[in-house]
């Protein structure tokens, strides 16, 4: 049974940071994908950052430069640091995974099968 769980949301002064974390249970593969998404309050849910088997990482333009996403595999997390944070970053950010490679767009919701719950952000 997998299991992803975010933690890290809050709210923040724009220009400022946070760091989120998703810790995953009982989803090990030999090659993997974990992506951030987020949707804000009447809009659709959108890829935010990806990283395909541990290294290779993909961003939205939107967060280039800005976010930083990395994976940690003897300890389960993924994580996405986040700076220079805007109001328009307000969102609920979401982790999520899926066996073999990323999609080559990154914003591919669809293409994850297996989902956090979801942590608030929210930047003034």
């Amino acid at each position: 049974h997998v299991q992803l769980v975010e933690s890290g949301g809050g709210s923040v002064q724009a220009g400022g940071s946070l760091r989120l974390s998703c810790a995953a249970s009982g989803y090990t593969y030999n090659r993997n994908c974990m992506g951030w998404f987020r949707q804000a309050l009447g809009k659709e849910r959108e890829g935010v950052a990806t990283i395909d088997n541990g290294f290779r990482t993909t961003y939205a333009d939107s967060v280039m430069g800005r976010f930083t996403i990395s994976q940690d595999n003897a300890k389960n997390m993924l994580y996405l640091q986040m700076n220079s944070l805007k109001p328009e970053d307000t969102a609920v950010y979401y982790c999520a995974a899926r066996r073999f490679a990323c999609p080559v767009v990154v914003n591919s919701p669809g293409e994850y099968r297996y989902w956090g719950q979801g942590t608030q952000v929210t930047v003034s």
